[in-house]
């Protein structure tokens, strides 16, 4: 849709081509330009070859001969490509000179010539031009002629697009009506074009784009966001068979788009648009949409709702993406001290006071699109230009008086966004009593105690965090709640304190001596769960659920896990020894799956945010490998999965309790790096056969041997194959050394095999 037709500008070699850049070549295309002032079919060609050579021209100029430029802005040239515009010549005139603009700034270097082009107003012109925006074509090179455009603003370019006095910014204001529009990169293009227009530090401008599009375009964006959103829910209620997963990762990419182009915004730390954007975002989205849908899963009533598990993912997402500190802070607050009551028409009224606003936290469309409402704040700012210093017109004292409303309603707004601010920022504390110790010979009752000290308040949204952590029958909420709290204790703009409440650490949490019970039996409980023969617990939950685990535990001093804590954890990972010793009897390719399955969890260990990237987590778990979902992601088919499912199960809890009980990993892995034999090591041939042995060279050797074999033959046949093979190995280095180093190559292959059998049993025995 972007791409250009072909590339021109510069093509030829010889003298003809570089006689053409010149400024005679110009004056004479001045000349053509004169005598075709009205486009025709049969002229219109020359006007495109004509424009096309001046542009040509104008990009030599900047790079050689500042003349030309003297000449264009002299003669007035650009004025010809604006009449050519006004005689509605058709699309293809239109598309071929939106290209060549597009080069041509594209191209243009110095600032002296782009203040050349951009003077007396015509690039203005073009862009208010009413183009047929149908035409895929020409949306196209329209839009990447603004998004262009907008490359080169600065503080000193911005004034010939921001008319202070008549309050007009057409580049920025042409832009973002399009954002909305179905094309992707249409899209992506607007965002960038705004992204490049708050970047520009010109005061004057970045209040005009506050107090006259902020809200409308805030407000239309939010709605836009939700529109997808339950869309993206939909999606999800409707596709039980995983058949509409294409659709289901195009929305949630799109999600991703929206919030990745938010945190842009707020990073670039323009205070008083953040504040508008916090505002709306909180009290328009993701306070009424995601949040209230986290407890009210009744699909009755006005307020619209989306899914539990499509909640818990988008949140997740907002906390892993956004970390600007007033709007992470305030959501988290209401999450994990919050109530209901933050959604009822009380607590709004106070909130809002004399607020016109019926309500403040509720999902809804503006009342206006971002297109009338622009026309219409640009028509006020006409209107109050336009007035007489000395007399009234008639009806003019009507004029005053809404103005004044109007005035007063930009106020009660302003207002209205600073008292919100200030109530996101004064919300209820609430204390909770510190962990004590307690001398107690029953320490589950004690576990048992101190967790309920942090339940004990009315929070249903923390309620239900702790609840969906019950996986009694799949893990299918549990996983969105763990990528939920591991997403904001690892949030740079959460403040440590809010998270403390409920003990739940940050990232890097100062020295503490208590944590939270509560959520440390449910993570023990997934991981009883996990090492279940009938376990429904998947892999990247498991793997989730010890990383918090470990945060949740462990201060700066090490591990503070009480015991009772880590005997429930010892027990389950007994449990996962036990249920791996069933696979270990029946597979035959154990061993191989063993070494692999750990290079793999070590190689490539788990990335938060790429999880949360995966739409297919979003529908219920399955155990086919048809649906192309990673294995961590969904639950084993087949009895090689269930293996490699034990295994790593094993893995994990071996891990995490070494690392709690704070003891070094001496046994994995089976074959370590530093044993094998390297190339230009020196070999001591009277212990020959031992050093290859314990240095894992024929594991290296054997392993394609067996492998090939295994399937097809018995382990005896194997035995004498594979002594063969080395025997041959041990022929070509030499008959001197089968003198030097006598092989029992009867029994040589089964000891080789037992060799990781030994290192598998040390692992399994209790």
């Amino acid at each position: 849709m972007f791409g250009r037709s072909r590339s021109w500008v510069g093509g030829g070699h010889g003298k003809a081509a570089r006689s053409i850049h010149s400024l005679d070549h110009l004056k004479y295309m001045y000349h053509v330009l004169t005598k075709n002032t009205t486009v025709t079919d049969h002229n219109r060609n020359l006007l495109v070859e004509t424009i096309r050579s001046i542009t040509e021209i104008l990009i030599w100029g900047d790079q050689n001969d500042s003349s030309v430029f003297d000449f264009f802005l002299e003669k007035n040239m650009f004025v010809f490509f604006l009449n050519i515009l006004r005689q509605k010549s058709g699309r293809y005139v239109c598309v071929q000179l939106l290209q060549t603009l597009n080069i041509l700034f594209e191209n243009i270097s110095h600032e002296t010539s782009l203040y050349y082009l951009l003077s007396n107003n015509y690039v203005n012109s073009i862009i208010v031009h009413k183009f047929d925006f149908s035409d895929e074509e020409i949306m196209a090179y329209y839009i990447s002629f603004l998004k262009t455009l907008s490359l080169k603003l600065n503080n000193h370019t911005v004034h010939f697009f921001y008319n202070e006095h008549t309050n007009d910014f057409a580049l920025y204001t042409e832009a973002i009506k399009f954002f909305n529009h179905p094309e992707s990169m249409v899209r992506i293009a607007v965002r960038t074009i705004t992204l490049n227009v708050y970047k520009v530090d010109n005061q004057p401008m970045l209040h005009y784009i506050r107090d006259k599009t902020a809200v409308p375009y805030f407000s239309n964006l939010v709605w836009f966001i939700g529109s997808h959103v339950i869309e993206l829910d939909n999606c999800v209620q409707t596709d039980e068979e995983h058949r509409n997963r294409g659709k289901l990762s195009d929305l949630v990419a799109e999600h991703l788009d929206h919030l990745h182009y938010l945190n842009d915004i707020l990073i670039i730390n323009c205070e008083f648009l953040n504040d508008v954007l916090t505002d709306h975002l909180l009290n328009r989205l993701f306070l009424p949409l995601y949040v209230y849908s986290l407890v009210n899963q009744d699909k009755g009533g006005e307020r619209p709702k989306i899914s539990l598990q499509v909640s818990l993912y988008l949140l997740s997402q907002v906390f892993l993406i956004i970390h600007y500190a007033p709007l992470v802070n305030s959501l988290a607050e209401v999450i994990l001290n919050g109530d209901l009551s933050v959604f009822s028409s009380k607590v709004e009224q106070d909130i809002q006071k004399n607020s016109a606003k019926s309500s403040i936290r509720c999902f809804i469309k503006p009342t206006e699109t971002l297109e009338r409402s622009l026309e219409i704040n640009k028509q006020k700012g006409k209107k109050r230009v336009q007035k007489r210093p000395n007399y009234k017109n008639v009806g003019e004292e009507d004029e005053e008086e809404r103005g004044s409303e109007d005035n007063q309603d930009d106020l009660d707004k302003t207002k209205e966004i600073e008292m919100v601010i200030m109530e996101r920022c004064k919300l209820s504390e609430l204390s909770i009593s510190t962990v004590t110790e307690q001398n107690t010979t029953d320490e589950e009752k004690s576990a048992a105690a101190s967790g309920s000290e942090i339940t004990n308040w009315n929070r249903p949204f923390l309620d239900m965090v702790y609840n969906a952590l019950d996986c009694a029958e799949d893990d299918y909420y549990a996983l969105f709640v763990l990528c939920l709290l591991y997403a904001m204790s690892h949030n740079k703009g959460i403040d440590p304190v809010k998270l403390e409440r409920i003990q739940l650490p940050a990232q890097h949490a100062e020295e503490r001596n208590s944590y939270n019970h509560v959520l440390a039996e449910g993570l023990i409980r997934i991981m009883n769960y996990a090492a279940q023969p009938d376990g429904k617990i998947r892999l990247a939950t498991l793997e989730l659920g010890c990383l918090l685990l470990k945060q949740l535990v462990f201060s700066k001093n090490g591990s503070i896990i009480k015991d009772v804590h880590l005997a429930c954890l010892e027990g389950a990972r007994e449990e996962s020894v036990h249920l791996l010793r069933r696979f270990y009897k029946g597979e035959e390719i154990f061993l191989d799956m063993f070494e692999d399955e750990y290079r793999s969890m070590t190689i490539k260990p788990m990335n938060v945010e790429y999880l949360m990237m995966d739409a297919s987590i979003l529908l219920p778990p399955t155990g086919t490998p048809l649906t192309g979902i990673d294995f961590v992601k969904r639950l084993p088919c087949g009895d090689v999965e269930r293996t490699r499912r034990a295994i790593r199960v094993f893995f994990m809890l071996r891990s995490l309790s070494l690392h709690l009980r704070d003891e070094p990993e001496t046994q994995l892995p089976l074959t370590r790096e530093e044993d094998l034999i390297k190339t230009d090591d020196v070999l001591d041939l009277s212990n020959f056969l031992n050093e290859l042995i314990l240095g894992g060279f024929f594991s290296i050797l054997l392993s394609p041997i067996q492998n090939a074999l295994k399937p097809f033959i018995n382990l005896k046949t194997l035995e004498v194959i594979t002594s063969t093979a080395i025997l041959c190995c041990f022929t070509d280095m030499g008959p001197w050394l089968s003198s030097c180093v006598p092989l029992p190559w009867s029994s040589f292959s089964s000891h080789l095999f037992c060799h990781f059998k030994v290192g598998v049993w040390k692992l399994l025995l209790p």
